[in-house]
């Protein structure tokens, strides 16, 4: 159903995730009998998307699908209403008063109501619908278990939204749950993972809680499986990454429009030069979706590459393209001309897609090439290569005088805090006084949130990021971005710390070899062997062997982001999976994909 999901490698097949999900969305359908139609939590939609096309629901008799927001549906004559969210307390209350107010209508045919929670039941949201008085007309509750969606063929997310507020200022661990209920799906799908490794506060209680969920798996295979290796990264060990300016393609294709669920919104307006071309002219709407994955070749070619290195991509591309075309005024025999003919709708894709990511592309350029991006841009790499981190700085100072947009303010001030260790005290006092006065005193709870968060705090004794700059070279300064020989160019500067430990534990010394620098990172850091345990509680098989007879080959490697990552993050794996000389296959996981913006504005309070 979804080609682009299909890997040809020895590793992970994200396809049969796909229709693993599927098999569970279609069950729950051929439970209800007759017409239906679907109430989505809202934040479940897209990525639903990511697993069954309409096509699928309409072939299994759902008529309507509405979002569910305000309690009230319109007329539409079905026999089932079919209730899928996340376990939420509001949405609880939300459903109760859709069900009252159908309850109310007076129809010739009574509705069926069905509730499904994702990924698992709750007993505090069932003990709301009782309060409600709902409870009862209720036919069936039941569970959608689809912990992740495929976004790509080596990418795959849980698309928790607020994962990393909900762990770090908020308490509640249903994130890590719902996460170690995936890595259980991903071992029963896939096979046992023998070695695991992480870091972080968390990562090592997800571990944990994920190995007391699979000793009650009868599912999971006691012998290897395809993954060879576990990497767990809990956010908060490196949040300079997730704040830092994407340079690549896709970063900032999702910085500057947003990606959600693989498609972006355009201004409509920007691809009407199409029709000139022979191409269908744009919907009319004021933004233009366009779904952006690996099924298309240009965009595989071009996503992870750093923007500087697009034109040339787009050049070669339209050269080629024109090339074949002009191909039709030769001599030709027919057999030639009939290949030729056969090909042609190909080439007229490709010049369609070619045509869409030029002007993506020139969007983009637009945007990047303003003062005010260049100036953010030398702000944020200043503090990277610790330059004038100890004091107020004065660009800061000109934006909040300004009244800058308060997320850019507090980005870079929180981007000076972790390259500093810490602001010190005099400084944060001044940046909290300046946005209170400035921006009102309703940022206090934001700054609040942020300093839970780990993203604002006093300086302490110790420089760790001043020491993991040069022990892990975090900053390239002559970073190549047109023909990268380093993880640094989807940054131009800086190389995501994340992804630098991931460098390392591939080199021969490994983890053992990185236990110095571990000790500069916050958090625990631990690594594990995954025995399979027979009834008899004795351990199957030799780990040594298990390890040992996978590194002569190509390794399977899953990293799993515990609070999100970015595309950068994704593009810089991919960069290195694609070195001949590291052996290796990624598998990427992730709570959600996040960017700078999303990712701060889950603190920032209304």
């Amino acid at each position: 159903m979804f080609p682009h999901l299909f890997s040809s490698g020895r590793g992970v097949n994200i396809q049969s995730l796909q229709e693993a999900a599927i098999k569970e969305l279609s069950s729950l359908l051929e439970r209800c009998e007759g017409t239906k139609a679907i109430v989505w939590d809202e934040s479940l939609a897209g990525p639903v998307g990511l697993i069954a096309k309409y096509t699928f629901l309409k072939d299994h008799g759902v008529l309507k699908m509405f979002a569910l927001n305000d309690g009230n549906l319109p007329e539409i004559d079905v026999k089932n209403v079919i209730f899928i969210t996340r376990p939420s307390l509001k949405l609880m209350d939300v459903i109760a008063a859709t069900i009252h107010n159908e309850e109310r209508r007076k129809r010739v045919m009574k509705k069926d109501f069905y509730l499904y929670f994702l990924p698992r039941k709750s007993l505090l949201c069932e003990k709301q619908l009782q309060n409600k008085g709902v409870y009862g007309s209720i036919s069936y509750v039941g569970e959608l278990q689809i912990e992740f969606f495929p976004v790509d063929k080596d990418l795959i997310s849980m698309e928790v939204k607020d994962g990393y507020k909900e762990l770090y200022i908020e308490g509640d661990l249903t994130c890590l749950h719902q996460s170690a209920l995936g890595l259980v799906t991903l071992q029963k799908l896939y096979g046992r993972i023998p070695k695991i490794y992480g870091k972080g506060k968390y990562a090592q209680n997800l571990w944990e809680l994920t190995k007391t969920l699979s000793i009650d798996s009868s599912f999971i295979s006691s012998e290897k499986g395809s993954i060879d290796q576990l990497i767990i990264i809990d956010r908060s060990i490196d949040l300079m990454s997730v704040l830092a300016t994407q340079l690549t393609y896709e970063g900032l294709i999702d910085e500057l429009f947003g990606i959600n669920n693989t498609t972006a919104y355009f201004p409509a307006d920007k691809f009407a030069k199409q029709e000139e071309n022979n191409i269908p002219a744009v919907q009319t709407a004021d933004r233009k979706p366009i779904i952006l994955n690996s099924g298309e070749k240009l965009y595989a070619e071009i996503r992870d590459k750093n923007f500087n290195a697009v034109g040339t991509q787009l050049s070669n591309s339209a050269k080629r393209i024109a090339a074949q075309l002009e191909e039709r005024h030769a001599e030709k025999s027919v057999q030639e001309m009939k290949k030729f003919v056969e090909q042609l709708p190909e080439v007229l894709a490709q010049k369609n897609s070619l045509a869409i990511h030029t002007a993506i592309a020139e969007m983009i350029k637009e945007k990047t090439s303003t003062p005010e991006f260049f100036d953010e841009l030398n702000c944020e790499q200043d503090f990277m290569l610790c330059t004038d981190v100890d004091k107020v700085s004065n660009f800061i100072e000109d934006l909040i005088a300004k009244k800058a947009p308060l997320r850019t303010v507090l980005r870079l001030i929180c981007i000076q805090c972790i390259a500093g260790s810490g602001l010190k005290q005099k400084v944060l006092d001044y940046y909290k006084r300046e946005i209170v006065q400035t921006y009102g005193i309703e940022t206090l709870l934001t700054l609040g949130n942020l300093e839970r968060a780990g993203l604002l705090k006093i300086q302490s004794g110790s420089r760790s990021y001043a020491v993991l700059r040069k022990t892990l070279k975090l900053t390239v300064e002559d970073s190549d971005e047109i023909r990268p020989k380093d993880i640094s160019y989807v940054h131009l500067l800086y190389a995501p710390l994340s992804i630098r430990i991931v460098e390392n534990i591939l080199k021969p010394a490994g983890w053992q070899g990185m236990r110095d620098i571990l000790n500069e990172i916050p958090g625990p850091s631990f690594e594990d062997n995954n025995f399979a345990v027979g009834l008899s509680g004795a351990r199957r098989g030799s780990m040594t062997s298990e390890v040992s007879s996978i590194s002569d080959t190509n390794r399977v490697v899953l990293i799993f982001f515990l609070g999100g990552c970015t595309s950068a993050e994704v593009a810089a794996l991919r960069f290195i999976a694609s070195q001949e000389d590291n052996n290796v296959e990624f598998v990427i996981a992730t709570t959600k994909l996040v960017n700078k913006n999303s990712f701060l504005d889950c603190f920032i309070e209304e």
